[in-house]
This record gives C-alpha cells, structure tokens and sequence, in this order.
C-alpha cells in the first residue's frame, strides 16, 4: 500500500486518487505505451508523484520549495523510484523556464491555483504542457466548504464573508489566498481549451466528522470512505465540499 493510501491521508486523497489512477489507465491504452510522462505542478514532497511513479510511470515534479524537493528525493529512494522521478525547482506560472511544451500525458495540478496570482494563466501553462489528448487533473480549495465549517464552528460572520467575498476568503486570518466553485474551475479549464470529463467534491464529510469517531469506531474509516466516494459525482454535494476535482482532457 503506498504511503498515500494510509488510513488518514485516504480521507483526504481517495477520491481524486482512484479517477486519476483510471484517467493514467486510459491514456497509457490509447497510446501504446505502458510508462507515461506526467508532469505534477506543485507536487511538493511526491504525495502523488511517488505513487503515479510506482504505476510504472515517468514523473516530473516543480515545485518552488528546496525542502519539498528534497522531501521528494527522499519520498522517491523509499519507494523504489528514485530513477522514475525527477525534482526540479520552479512554479506553474514560471512553468516553461524549467519543463516543455506540449511534453507530458499527464499534468497534475493540485493545490495550486490557491496561491497563484493569475489562476487562468496558471491552468494555461498546465495545459500547455500537455501532448494532445493528455489528461488535465486539476485540485483546488472549494468555497462552499469553507464557508460551511466556518458556521458549524459557530463563526458566522465569517462564514458570511467567505460567501460574499470574490477571493472566497473569511478574514485576515485565512491561510488560503482564494477558493473556487465548481462553476469557476470548470470555466477556467474550458477556457484553456480542455473538454472537463468530470467534476468530483473530494472531503464533503470528511472534515466535519470527528477524528475520535473515525480513529475509535470500528469500520467508521470505510464506511466513511464509501460515502464520500458515494457523494462525489453528485453536484448536489460540489458546493458543501472542501476541495473540488476537476478532471478533463487536452482538445485537439
């Protein structure tokens, strides 16, 4: 089991893990070739870029932080792969200066456009760095899960300026620079010329339930697991969920 899939980080990755691990599936049969290219921007200390890499697959990882490559050297020559994955320091909107063009069957995007000053151009150079037809997997902060938490946790001013601020953001205080709806995302991607193939929440329960339920209750962990996995797809469910998943494919 890889380090990804471990009873907590599972809550937070598996269902963007399992769409992206088919997605890797697909392209690896509609191009013949078993060992894919996969770029992950962002990627910092290779909680998917170890276990695409352990898919057999080329990985190559940019990401601003000298520590989180290092952590990723590391992460690599744990897992065995160490040859399958390359670090090297840059970000998305500086993308070219250190990867090519139109190189990659895959680029991951995850935890990204938060924090970049110019979310369109960002998802631009994601999509152009990918081969026709490549697949475009794109994570980001959701603005409905933040403004939910926010009132559970009894912060309903904030709460009420999360929904109404254009940033997404309840305060000062917020670590998160910006958050998206679905609606946002789907529309950035589009823009950018990838035809969206799905759009999954991803940790709709998951933050609300408390960790002494899930670490103490026999079977809550899978129970919990199959709910969210359950809850993904439904849109019903996109504007309450704490991250939203956009997966897509590269026209032309």
């Amino acid at each position: 089991m890889s380090d990804q899939l471990r009873p907590r980080a599972s809550l937070r990755t598996a269902v963007v893990w399992d769409v992206l691990k088919d997605a890797l599936d697909r392209r690896a049969e509609a191009t013949g070739r078993s060992a894919l290219d996969v770029l992950d921007t962002g990627g910092g200390t290779g909680n998917f870029a170890v276990p695409v890499a352990r898919l057999g697959h080329r990985v190559t990882v940019v990401d601003p932080s000298p520590n989180a490559l290092f952590g990723l050297e590391r992460r690599a020559a744990e897992a065995g792969v160490a040859d399958q994955v390359h670090g090297v320091q840059g970000d998305v909107l500086g993308l070219f200066d250190v990867v090519e063009r139109g190189g990659y069957d895959a680029v991951l995007c995850h935890g990204v456009l938060e924090y970049v000053e110019d979310p369109a151009e960002g998802i631009r150079n994601a999509v152009e760095a990918l081969r026709p037809a490549g697949a475009l997997s794109l994570l980001a902060a959701g603005l409905g899960g933040a403004v939910l938490a926010r009132a559970l946790a009894g912060h309903f001013g904030e709460a009420r300026q999360a929904l109404t601020d254009p940033a997404g953001r309840w305060g000062d205080g917020d670590p998160v620079p910006r958050r998206f709806t679905a609606e946002q995302l789907t529309g950035l991607v589009t823009t950018a010329g990838v035809e969206v193939g799905a759009v999954h929440g991803v940790r709709v329960f998951a933050d609300l339930v408390p960790g002494v339920l899930v670490d103490t209750e026999p079977g809550a962990l899978e129970a919990l697991l199959k709910l969210e996995a359950a809850a993904a797809e439904l849109p019903a469910f996109h504007s309450v969920a704490t991250q939203l998943h956009v997966l897509g494919e590269k026209q032309g």
